[in-house]
């Protein structure tokens, strides 16, 4: 009787470095160290950020604990009040029973579809956040913040 034949192993082959052109792998088209790799959510989510810091050196105290936020849109079920427009930010009060602390947060598609520049953009963002604050705090936007808009 002869001996059982094994199975013959398979051939590996070396990793492929060159595409079916003979161009080679391709690499990013920027770098992570240039300004144009942060995608635009990114962006938005800096311009949140910057003002929760700028309102924390003053509110420190008051905000600290609370969540923030940034999605993308409101959800289907808004709010009772919300029914005639688009949220572009909501205040979520704590639930310590849930073990939920207080949570601002900022919706970014219908904050940037009402802004044509970035100046826009950050002076929006900034009064969304500076409104759930105030209402969080139970004070007016321009106790929270002296560059509020005032109301005409």
């Amino acid at each position: 009787m002869s001996e059982p034949s094994m199975p013959a192993l398979p051939v590996r082959r070396p990793a492929r470095r060159r595409d079916r052109h003979g161009r080679g792998i391709r690499g990013p088209l920027l770098p992570p160290t240039l300004p144009g790799w942060r995608t635009r959510a990114d962006k938005f989510d800096d311009l949140v950020l910057d003002c929760v810091e700028r309102l924390e050196r003053r509110w420190g105290k008051q905000l600290t604990g609370v969540e923030f936020a940034v999605e993308e849109v409101p959800p289907s079920d808004p709010a009772p009040w919300e029914h005639r427009s688009v949220a572009l930010g909501r205040y979520f009060p704590a639930d310590p029973a849930a073990g939920l602390s207080h949570r601002i947060v900022v919706y970014r598609r219908p904050v940037t579809a009402r802004c044509a520049t970035d100046e826009d953009l950050e002076d929006l963002v900034d009064m969304v956040v500076v409104e759930q604050v105030a209402a969080m705090l139970g004070r007016a936007p321009e106790e929270i913040d002296p560059d509020y808009p005032a109301e005409d």
